[in-house]
């Protein structure tokens, strides 16, 4: 009699090829090789991605492992020798240590039928810092993303996702509907919710399926078709809601303050014992999210904010003593107003939150730009909404907090618009100053060509991962390889643009302006650069890390 057919849990055992963040190694339990199911498909298998059972258990202690207990998410870390730093994600197996493994779909899936090597191997990491000296230390590393030849859940089970969180960007519809063709034509996943309304959605508003042809268009449009919110984060009432829908991964779309929710409600899914993948988009339109290259739809909005300063130049080229003053997005990272004077080669004077500015004397804006007007007899500049906050609270108060807990920024285009002009007033010169805001315009927008491949890239990568058990993780390109990252190293702080190094250089060399800078401000910018340093070679980047990585046997940072 022909035995039984085997089930499609091949095993019961953890997936092998995934370390584990247990700390005592459970008996070893044999796993049958993924090749049993890939004979007809070897162009697809790893070589290198074969099960070795729990042989990481005690070369994790030998390299010296930190794990954090103290009732937070394990921060999970691999310290080798010259400074090797892995920073491991969450895993659900981390917590539920008996479940099944499947093989995954994509093995069978016609369109990869030609890609080599597809899975990627599960020893690969991401070296943050890509340029290193001969003798100095490997630097941090993150897990590599990508389709695992084991995946945690069957698409049957999956029961997905979707929310998107705070402001507008370029692509948030893209990266919703790459996220439910990712699901469906990959992994075969049927069952994908919408949460509209951001956090507060999960208890408060209505869900909408998502399937491939109702989101097939919507990449054409800007904003989100799910809606956004800020703040309506209830811990308790989303994991009450997420339980009782039976959703077991949950795709969060969002800036640093929406990660941050995201890894409290993998905490709470964590302490409750549920298989619950929880995964982040990081998104924001000013690029200060750290430790990825940069966030999606960032290329779109400084593409558009090229049409608001090419108005301004325009306008004041055509105009005695024309000025053009344009305020762009960049609440506390210059980013956008950094890389747009850079593309267009038409502002005079670039201003950002990152490098103070000051008004009247020798050196100060208003000498420079009467020295440009009688040179040029025209001047454009740009400005982030965030910049010359100091001044204006001279003079102004403060308008509160919204509700994601931001503080309000008061208007900077309109105060400099203002000053400008009583300046040149006052010392009797005719000007005609054109002020232009299109804030709200560049990130209303649809994503262009560049950030859409890149949001499908980002889209697919996070499936993956889900997919494959890991969870309180964000998705990031680092040095151009895509990777998953622990939520704990972009939420810890926000990127700036460093007033230091060569590609502020570049932009005084373009503007021909004053850095406005004093020495004590210069070496305070310096010192910041060189700590952010220290932590990308290797030091701990955490302070849980810190409080835990040190150990006898550890060939990595005391």
């Amino acid at each position: 009699m022909a035995p039984p057919p085997a089930s499609r849990a091949d095993s019961v055992a953890p997936d092998p090829s995934r370390p584990a963040a247990t700390a005592t190694a459970p008996v070893p339990i044999t796993v049958p090789s993924p090749r049993d199911h890939l004979h007809h498909h070897h162009h697809l298998v790893d070589r290198r991605d074969t099960p070795r059972g729990r042989a990481w258990e005690p070369e994790r202690s030998r390299r010296g492992e930190a794990v954090m207990d103290d009732g937070a998410a394990a921060v999970k870390l691999v310290a080798g020798e010259a400074g090797y730093v892995f920073e491991d994600v969450p895993h659900v197996s981390d917590y539920l240590p008996d479940l099944p493994t499947y093989p995954n779909p994509l093995q069978d899936n016609p369109a990869y039928s030609v890609v080599k090597q597809y899975f990627v191997n599960p020893d690969d990491t991401v070296c943050q810092k890509i340029v290193v000296h001969k003798d100095g230390p490997r630097g941090n590393h993150f897990r590599r993303a990508g389709p695992r030849q084991r995946v945690y859940f069957e698409p049957d089970e999956v029961h997905a996702c979707i929310v998107t969180c705070g402001g507008l960007c370029p692509g948030l519809n893209t990266v919703i509907r790459e996220i439910v063709c990712g699901l469906s034509d990959m992994y075969g996943v049927t069952k994908i919710l919408g949460i509209q309304g951001g956090y507060r959605g999960f208890y408060a508003r209505n869900t909408i399926t998502l399937t491939p042809k109702s989101v097939n268009d919507i990449h054409k449009r800007g904003g989100t078709i799910l809606g956004s919110s800020r703040g309506g984060h209830d811990t308790m009432k989303i994991v009450d809601s997420i339980q009782d829908r039976g959703i077991n991964q949950v795709y969060v779309i969002g800036g640093d303050g929406t990660q941050r929710g995201a890894g409290v409600i993998f905490e709470e899914v964590r302490r409750r014992g549920l298989k619950v993948s929880v995964a982040g988009i990081p998104k924001t339109i000013d690029n200060d999210i750290p430790v990825i290259d940069k966030s999606f739809g960032f290329d779109t909005a400084v593409e558009e904010a090229q049409r608001a300063i090419n108005a301004a130049h325009v306008e004041a080229v055509s105009a005695e003593n024309g000025i053009g003053l344009v305020k762009l997005m960049g609440r506390h990272s210059g980013f956008i107003t950094h890389y747009a004077t850079l593309a267009s080669r038409d502002v005079d004077c670039c201003l950002i939150p990152e490098s103070p500015f000051y008004l009247e004397g020798e050196g100060g804006l208003f000498r420079y730009i009467e020295k440009r007007l009688k040179d040029n007899g025209h001047m454009v500049i740009v400005v982030a909404e965030g910049a010359g906050q100091k001044l204006i609270a001279e003079t102004m108060q403060s308008i509160g907090k919204d509700a994601s807990g931001n503080e309000l920024l008061l208007d900077v285009g309109l105060w400099l618009s203002q000053k400008i002009n009583e300046y040149f007033k006052k010392n009797k010169m005719t000007i005609n100053l054109k002020y232009i805001d299109p804030t709200y315009m560049i990130r209303a927008i649809p994503s262009n060509a560049s950030d859409n491949v890149y949001c499908t890239l980002l889209a697919h990568s996070v499936v993956h991962g889900a997919m494959a058990g890991y969870t309180g993780f964000t998705i990031g390109q680092v040095n151009g390889r895509h990777c998953y990252i622990p939520f704990y190293r972009i939420t810890e702080k926000q990127n700036g643009v460093c007033i230091t190094d060569r590609m502020w250089a570049r932009l005084l060399s373009s503007t021909n302006q004053p850095s406005f800078l004093c020495n004590k401000v210069v070496e305070e910018a310096k010192k910041e650069q060189e700590r952010t340093a220290q932590l990308i070679d290797g030091s701990p980047s955490h302070r849980k890390v810190d409080e835990k990585v040190a150990g006898p046997n550890s060939g990595g940072p005391k």
